[in-house]
């Protein structure tokens, strides 16, 4: 698959700074004293195929204006779907109304002016696929036949689906900042089903880039899928016990998203973290070293400026196992008396350095004897307290191999023991999402059948 020439259908950045301009200037006219804008394009082509047969095709043209005007410490925002003169005063004079009512609250703010972003490198974000609706159908429907002839005991699907999206977003504020993001999504994904009954396994796989020239083939994501599923079943229960456990990197970077939303500006200033006051203390295992990258070329959370239009950085969070820094905005860092760290919506792609040279296959070796964890449930995750308890399935290991399928499992401990316990970080770095990690081996958790 290659990408096709770049789609002409969305409006440019140049035809939408006028409208935030107006938005700005509507604002100052009605008395706000700063206020910022955003407005936002995209469209897309999502289709669904089950058992060969088409389920859905669904075309996506969205758009939206929001303003957020401040008088004085007062702040009120609006949004609208419709990009007219009329809509976009009808915005404005709404986030006004909200302003002169609310309550006065100290925090609230732009960013500092001198904190804006000025360098604005192409990241290589934006590779928009012509696809047809036809196309897109001949895809799905050789994904999910690829994850048939996976296997013999591949009975069923659950569908395959592709998934385009191109957008275009463009952010301002009264300091004068001005910034536009273009980019590009693009996905294939399958769920097989194996066996029948009450004995039945699923399986799933997908694949997700910003060119569709690096998505992988749709007979690989669904050969994938199908070999999941068949690999599930005949799954047997565990006895209680507290053994090694082996995240994949797919499921492993979940970890560090915990850990991410614990470091979080709200989380912190609510104190419903267990990381609060806890900078420069030792975190993690010595071994383990992740820094923000915002500036990867065709990473999924790539920018110059973050929500507020301040500049983003490459910075350590954790150094040999210490925590190095926070996430937050503006508003999260004025509450905690900090300052902010560009980081108003959030990561801007996490790195987890590797420790081990090796995929996952060397790591079941490494461990020798313990738990795979490929299937998590429920919700039973406490950043307040740090307490972590979730369902699961997966593999059981014996002598450094798989020796057969597990499930109804419950699997506990808490982030800090879990963080600590990291022995291994495998270098089969999972590239799609915001958490980049390699399949992470735990020295153990308890295991409940």
């Amino acid at each position: 698959m290659t990408a096709s020439a770049p789609s002409q259908n969305l409006p440019s950045a140049a035809d939408l700074q006028p409208w935030l301009a107006r938005a700005l200037d509507a604002a100052k006219q009605l008395g706000a004293s700063a206020a910022e804008a955003s407005v936002s394009v995209s469209r897309g082509l999502s289709v669904g195929v089950r058992m060969g047969e088409v389920e859905s095709v669904q075309f996506q043209r969205d758009r939206d204006l929001s303003i957020s005007v401040l008088f004085g410490q007062r702040t009120g925002s609006a949004s609208t779907g419709e990009l007219s003169e009329a809509g976009l005063q009808r915005a404005v004079e709404a986030a006004c109304a909200i302003a002169r009512a609310s309550g006065e609250d100290p925090c609230v703010g732009l960013a500092d002016a001198a904190l804006m972003a000025n360098h604005f490198p192409d990241l290589d974000l934006c590779h928009p696929w012509n696809l047809s609706a036809e196309a897109a159908i001949d895809l799905a429907k050789e994904c999910e036949a690829a994850a048939f002839a996976a296997d013999a005991r591949i009975s069923q699907s659950e569908g395959a689906s592709v998934d385009t999206r191109h957008s275009l977003s463009l952010y301002a504020n009264t300091h004068g900042f001005i910034g536009a993001r273009e980019s590009t999504d693009h996905s294939l994904s399958c769920v097989a089903i194996a066996g029948s009954g009450e004995a039945m396994q699923n399986g799933h796989w997908y694949s997700a880039a910003r060119s569709s020239g690096d998505l992988d083939a749709p007979a690989a994501v669904g050969q994938r899928a199908g070999e999941r599923a068949a690999a599930r079943l005949n799954a047997q229960g565990l006895s209680t016990r507290s053994t090694p456990v082996l995240f994949p990197a797919e499921v492993a970077r979940g970890l560090f998203s915990h850990f991410l939303g614990a470091i979080s500006g709200g989380a912190l200033y609510r104190r419903a973290s267990f990381l609060l006051d806890r900078l420069g203390e030792t975190i993690f295992a010595e071994r383990v070293n992740a820094a923000q990258r915002p500036y990867l070329l065709r990473a999924a959370a790539s920018s110059a400026f973050d929500a507020e239009g301040v500049a983003t950085a490459e910075r350590a969070l954790i150094a040999n196992g210490v925590l190095q820094g926070y996430l937050l905005g503006s508003y999260s860092a004025r509450k905690l008396g900090l300052a902010t760290t560009g980081n108003a919506g959030g990561i801007y792609n996490l790195v987890v350095d590797s420790t081990f040279d090796g995929g996952l296959e060397a790591l079941i070796r490494e461990m020798g004897e313990g738990l795979i964890v490929t299937d998590l449930m429920g919700q039973g995750v406490n950043t307040v307290t740090g307490d972590y308890s979730r369902g699961a399935s997966g593999f059981w290991v014996e002598n450094g191999a798989i020796a057969y399928p597990v499930q109804n499992l419950t699997i506990a401990s808490t982030l800090p023991d879990i963080f600590r316990g990291i022995q291994a970080i495998a270098s089969d770095v999972d590239t799609r999402g915001s958490v980049r990690c390699g399949s992470i081996l735990i020295d153990h958790m308890t295991v409940a059948g």
